[in-house]
């Protein structure tokens, strides 16, 4: 930002260029005000002229040349690679505007036509010199692995560190305008910032929102700020001087008692209330001068991490409005490469996808951006709960001078912003960048490690923590994530194992190991991040392929995949419980391995997440209490493998379909625990129930269960996970249908009942794995496609046997199902689809696939 003063007068230059460095303006009276919006036809030209091309902002290089026909595609193939040149050059923005006498400024604008021009470096060569000028001691790491087909010293720059590549995204390294530019001239002030934090003073049984105001003076300036919440009866008038040049007051707004005031609360916990809130500012002789609305959002949210009866360590649980909630959810990473083309559509499509799917939190992951202020927004809207990481993951970081001042106002900057938001629940420094010194990454010497140890404090603990402390003292602070919180700090910040499960959040993953063997699972505080990879649809992968990719040993398979011997990794485990495609067609055998790898992914993951959700209410030995589980990750920023549950595009896979059950507020969860079957009923809901569970025992061979047995009612307190049933699984087996049933004949299903009624999803259990079940029959699924009164539309489908894994799947029909990738166990099921768009029963009907497991081998 520049600003300028001459002769009472006030110009500003609001230009948006890097990552993360956003200013804001607020509506004042047109009197005091002239604003002249740039978002017109700019000119990009590269640095020796050779490349000229009109561009839009706000946008970036690559979505210039994309437009206008230079190049195809990024995502299309191998353009990551082709496309390298692009971030390698400078680029100079240019556009020429036209200054009216009322917005002029003497001898900073004239009359007529004026030129703007911002020359951009290239932001990996910038990195590179930065680098090289740290010479007096190495900042790990230097580049990404090969595999990642990345750019090196991202550590060097503040931008994007996943956009110089990560293990499930390209390297797009963009730079541009990607938000607005805008010029504002005013004679009197201009508000820069607003916030409002809502503090409850229980002294008082009283809340103060506390009112940040911002402003840049023209010269000193006395204002009466009146404040209102007319639905709560609250209005108060501040007699308030603004100082020449940039300075802030915090105004304290006492809201009147006698009104009962309505909390916000997360998803599946309450509604998200909010209140309109005016400011309006008057000079004393009556001009006014400054005029905004906003809305605000009660609610208080506290870090616990106090003794555990029975276990060493400390409890990490996250209470809102002194509730204690489980935190279910996932981790969101960039949802495009180039931010300009992120639609508001495309986020609201996948903050609905989370809140479909049961979620309440997502942690805004530190190797991305700082995102828009409509997603927070959305977020408020719909109870998401955010954690928010500051933008430094998986490196060191150099503390010179004049890169801590650009961190500082950074933080600065988003603090400010983000804070009066009620989603947003806790603030942490960095991803993993504690793990990675604890223990040693990047092969550090021991003689330097105090070194870095330093440089981590320094960044993180005496600038970033100090800074968000300051700003916003209404929401926890972590300096990073994993961590064990107030342990960490006793250890001087670092812990000598950051991964204790007495403590803190844990990052986990094993791809070797079984994942259906749950004994092996860290029985953590809180689950932060755990996950397993898998492919996108075929429908997905089409769309930047060609037919000579469609093999899962292709080039461009082997390209796509950015996480070492990750390809490999998925088939080896799918084949520990399935078998592995085998059909003599190419093509059929690709797209039966995309679909078993999501599978696998599948139920992994929800093995994984059902025992954090039995695990909240019980501590064994010495672990427990766990009261979080957000797997990695919700989305994708393009179409590749990876770890997410929704494709590029906003297709679920099927992991998101289990998400919606595993993630359901009342939950049966199952296992085998030294051959007996054991349920838990797991409940978030706030008050109590009396539950019972159902067990079906099916044949692979038959629709009709071989017996079914409940159990007596059990108390199940609300916020807790109880056991209700357990049972040798012999005993069941024996007395079931005359015996007939053996763990490689039949498999469980069950689900949990009050007196009136089944409560949660119905659930299931293989007492084999699947690929050793015999009597497993082709299921020959016929479906039906009908359109509903409401215009949506159902499948009804037929089985002649038992199915697992049901997949229904309509191609590049945008559009959701009500459920898919399930196990049926009756002769007819329907299915609802939602589209997104125009569709008709005939496109859909000829679209349609439908896969089970039986039908891939």
């Amino acid at each position: 930002m520049s600003a300028f003063r001459k002769r009472g007068s006030v110009l500003v230059v609001l230009c948006y260029v890097g990552s993360f460095h956003v200013l804001f303006g607020y509506n004042v009276s047109r009197e005091e005000q002239h604003d002249l919006s740039l978002n017109r036809k700019w000119t990009i030209q590269n640095s020796n002229g050779s490349l000229s091309l009109p561009a839009e902002v706000p946008g970036c290089v690559h979505s210039a040349l994309l437009k206008q026909g230079f190049i195809k595609d990024l995502y299309f193939r191998f353009n990551d690679v082709a496309y390298r040149w692009i971030a390698l050059d400078n680029w100079t923005y240019t556009t020429t505007f036209s200054a009216s006498t009322e917005l002029s400024v003497d001898q900073l604008l004239r009359e007529g036509e004026n030129v703007v021009k911002v020359s951009l470096l290239s932001p990996v060569v910038y990195a590179s010199e930065r680098s090289q000028a740290h010479s007096s001691y190495s900042v790990p790491p230097d580049c990404p692995p090969p595999v990642q087909k990345g750019e090196c010293h991202v550590n060097f720059i503040r931008k994007a560190q996943s956009s110089f590549s990560w293990d499930w995204g390209p390297s797009f390294p963009t730079l541009g305008l990607w938000k607005g530019v805008h010029l504002e001239a005013f004679d009197v002030l201009r508000l820069i910032h607003l916030s409002t934090v809502p503090v409850y003073n229980s002294s008082l049984s009283q809340w103060v929102v506390k009112v940040e105001v911002l402003v840049d003076a023209v010269e000193e300036t006395k204002v009466q700020v009146n404040l209102s919440l007319m639905e709560l009866s609250t209005e108060q008038t501040f007699m308030v001087v603004f100082p020449s040049g940039q300075s802030k007051n915090t105004l304290s707004l006492h809201v009147n008692t006698s009104n009962q005031v309505k909390l916000w609360w997360p998803s599946g916990h309450g509604e998200q209330h909010s209140y309109h809130l005016s400011v309006r500012g008057t000079m004393l002789e009556g001009t006014a001068i400054l005029r905004t609305d906003t809305q605000v959002y009660f609610r208080t949210v506290e870090l616990v991490q106090e003794p555990i009866a029975g276990s060493p360590g400390l409890s990490f649980y996250f209470r809102v409005n002194k509730k204690p909630i489980f935190l279910k959810g996932s981790n969101w990473i960039p949802a495009h490469a180039l931010q300009d083309l992120v639609s508001p559509a495309d986020v609201r499509n996948l903050l609905q996808s989370s809140v479909s799917a049961n979620m309440n939190t997502l942690r805004v992951w530190g190797g991305g951006v700082y995102e828009q202020d409509m997603f927070y927004s959305l977020c408020d809207e719909m109870g998401i709960m955010i954690w928010q990481d500051f933008m430094f993951a998986c490196a060191m970081y150099p503390t010179e001078p004049d890169f801590i001042e650009t961190v500082r106002e950074e933080v600065v900057q988003q603090v400010r912003r983000l804070k009066s938001h009620p989603s947003v629940i806790v603030w942490s420094g960095n991803n993993e960048n504690e793990a990675a010194l604890a223990t040693n990454w990047f092969g550090i010497p021991v003689a330097q490690q105090p070194r870095y140890h330093r440089d981590y404090v320094t960044l993180y603990v005496d600038n970033i923590r100090a800074i968000v402390q300051k700003e916003d003292g209404s929401r926890p602070f972590l300096v990073s994530s994993p961590t064990n919180g107030v342990e960490s700090q006793q250890e001087g910040w670092v812990a000598h194992d950051p991964y204790d499960l007495h403590y803190g959040d844990t990052h986990y993953y094993s791809y070797s190991h079984d994942c259906w063997d749950w004994t092996a699972l860290p029985r953590t505080r809180f689950a932060s991040e755990y996950g397993f990879q898998s492919w996108p649809s075929f429908s997905t992968l089409q769309k930047v392929s060609v037919s000579e990719d469609w093999s899962y040993a292709s080039n461009f398979s082997s390209h796509r995949q950015h996480h070492q011997t990750g390809n490999q990794q998925m088939l080896q485990q799918a084949g520990l419980h399935y078998h592995l495609p085998a059909s003599a067609d190419p093509l059929k055998r690709y797209r039966d391995t995309l679909y078993i790898t999501q599978v696998m992914q599948a139920q992994c993951v929800k093995v994984q997440t059902e025992f954090y959700r039995r695990s909240q209410s019980e501590v064994i030995e010495g672990k427990g209490h766990t009261m979080g589980a957000l797997y990695w990750q919700l989305n994708d920023i393009w179409q590749g493998p990876s770890w997410s549950s929704i494709e590029f595009g906003g297709k679920w896979k099927m992991l998101h379909y289990f998400a919606k059950d595993f993630f359901s507020p009342v939950l049966p969860v199952g296992f085998e625990d030294q051959g007996s079957l054991v349920v838990y009923a797991v409940s978030d809901l706030s008050h109590d129930l009396h539950l019972r569970t159902v067990v079906s025992v099916y044949e692979w061979s038959s629709l009709d269960p071989v017996c079914t047995v409940a159990s007596g009612l059990v108390l199940v307190e609300g916020g807790s996970a109880e056991v209700i049933h357990k049972q040798p699984i012999s005993a069941l087996l024996a007395g079931c249908g005359r015996g007939s049933c053996t763990r490689l004949t039949c498999l469980l299903t069950f689900h949990l009942e009050d007196v009136n009624s089944q409560q949660g999803p119905i659930n299931h259990l293989f007492l084999s794995s699947p690929k050793n079940a015999q009597r497993m029959l082709r299921p020959n699924i016929t479906a039906e496609v009908q359109q509903d009164e409401m215009g949506g539309y159902t499948m009804t489908l037929q089985s002649s046997a038992v199915a697992a894994f049901v997949w229904l799947d309509v191609g590049d029909v945008p559009g959701r199902f009500g459920t898919n990738g399930f196990l049926m166990v009756t002769r007819n099921r329907t299915v609802t689809f939602n589209p997104w768009g125009p569709t008709s029963t005939q496109q859909l009907a000829q679209a349609l696939t439908v896969t089970s497991l039986r039908d891939v081998y």
